[in-house]
């Protein structure tokens, strides 16, 4: 929501209500995150329209949808559980690089494309970036892309990382870390888009 405000747009925040249960095994790591997005955002789109809480008065409905994972040797690490787990992800990061991974989909409220089937899917470029449009049954058309970012950390001694995860900061971060606060000491380089590791490309 702070990278949205420094755009000056007008929107509300909606916690999705998606458990985020999908099986890791049958996803690549881009896959995964592109489906989690995906529904996400098409739960919160739903419920609001269902909610009536949209004037169609007032244009178009767009909800955006976004999930970050870390990704080191091709394993997902989303936000750790326990003080454990975060110290884990932390030491396994340390003096290595990984890849951040956000998957995002914009849904759009509006008349379906009639030549169009159920759940249609199409691939359109723009720029370097690969962008899934599909339509739904109810109407949604629903772009979905994947940014990734490589980001390079220094080597971590037990001793930052136990103070770092007693700051309570990592532990709604994915892969315990963020970058836009007191986690960017950590990052000794970073390859691709900042604000994809912040969680919003």
């Amino acid at each position: 929501s702070e990278i949205l405000r420094t755009m000056a747009l007008t929107f509300d925040v909606v916690p999705s209500t998606f458990e985020e249960n999908l099986d890791k095994s049958k996803f690549t790591p881009s896959e995964y995150v592109a489906a989690n997005a995906w529904h996400k955002a098409l739960e919160v789109h739903r419920r609001v329209v269902e909610a009536g809480d949209h004037n169609e008065q007032d244009g178009a409905l767009f909800t955006v949808g976004a999930d970050t994972v870390v990704v080191l040797d091709d394993r997902i690490l989303e936000k750790p559980k326990t003080t454990d787990a975060a110290v884990a992800m932390l030491k396994a990061l340390s003096g290595r690089e990984h890849q951040v991974l956000t998957g995002v989909t914009i849904v759009r409220s509006g008349e379906r494309d009639k030549s169009e089937t159920k759940d249609d899917e199409r691939q359109e470029s723009v720029g370097k970036t690969t962008v899934t449009i599909k339509q739904t049954d109810d109407g949604l058309e629903t772009r979905t892309f994947v940014e990734t970012t490589t980001v390079c950390f220094t080597k971590l001694s037990d001793e930052q990382i136990q103070a770092y995860v007693d700051t309570k900061e990592p532990m709604d971060k994915a892969g315990a870390y963020g970058i836009q606060a007191m986690g960017g000491w950590f990052v000794e380089s970073i390859n691709g888009c900042y604000f994809n590791v912040v969680g919003f490309p």
